[in-house]
């Protein structure tokens, strides 16, 4: 049997971290680590309460967050990410997992598009710009994916030989494609995806978070397609 990590990166996201745990680990009895990634609010404690084992990365940026994550994973097999605004839900996991246990894939990614999107939970320059990367991702790297969605599954042992490098937004980008570069079987399954409960998104609710999660994840796409 695989031994299975749930890593959910966290900034500020008291009111809904300690929620998300608890529903996470009411579908399965998985490792849960939360990662407070330098949060200012009570994160970390309604994570730890929920029954979560919490880890800090205190240099901000979605890729620190999760690299550490990683680290502190150290028995598991099969690693899934899960952002800590409770938008994915915990119930879609054994079909995340799915593919990986019945060996179908390496990597499998949960896609919005494909699922139940909640009305207004994803602004449109957000759905326009997912869109605009999964067609250029889909004709540079031979892909066939409809949602760069964070909430993913991998091996761990692949994972760990992507050697990742992006420490802030591009994460996510550099793990699709190196894994469409390395050959590892990837596939998509539909999610559901809702509004986050509390507070705002430090992508899309911000003009600066929008420009510069798509600078990065547009320099990540291209960079890597022309890669040696």
């Amino acid at each position: 049997m695989l031994n299975v990590t749930v890593i959910i990166p966290a900034l500020n996201e008291a009111g809904n971290i300690g929620k998300l745990v608890q529903e996470v680990r009411a579908i399965a009895p998985l490792e849960v680590i939360v990662v407070d990634n330098n949060s200012t609010d009570s994160t970390a404690e309604e994570a730890r309460a929920a029954g979560a084992k919490v880890v800090t990365a205190p240099q901000r940026g979605y890729g620190y967050a999760c690299a550490a994550g990683v680290s502190a994973a150290q028995n598991a097999d099969v690693l899934v990410f899960m952002d800590g605004d409770y938008s994915f839900s915990p119930a879609d996991l054994p079909l995340l997992l799915s593919p990986i246990f019945n060996d179908q894939a390496d990597m499998v990614l949960g896609s919005r598009e494909l699922g139940l999107m909640e009305s207004g939970a994803m602004p449109p320059h957000q759905r326009f710009g997912n869109w605009l990367v999964s067609r250029l991702m889909n004709k540079l790297y031979r892909l066939s994916i409809t949602d760069l969605g964070p909430f993913r599954a991998i091996r761990r042992q692949l994972l760990n030989e992507l050697d990742m490098q992006e420490m802030t937004y591009g994460w996510p980008t550099e793990m699709i494609v190196k894994a469409a570069r390395g050959g590892i079987r990837t596939v998509e399954v539909p999610v559901s995806y809702k509004s986050r409960r509390f507070g705002s998104s430090k992508v899309s609710g911000t003009v600066r978070g929008t420009i510069l999660a798509g600078w990065f994840i547009l320099g990540v796409t291209f960079r890597y397609a022309w890669k040696n």
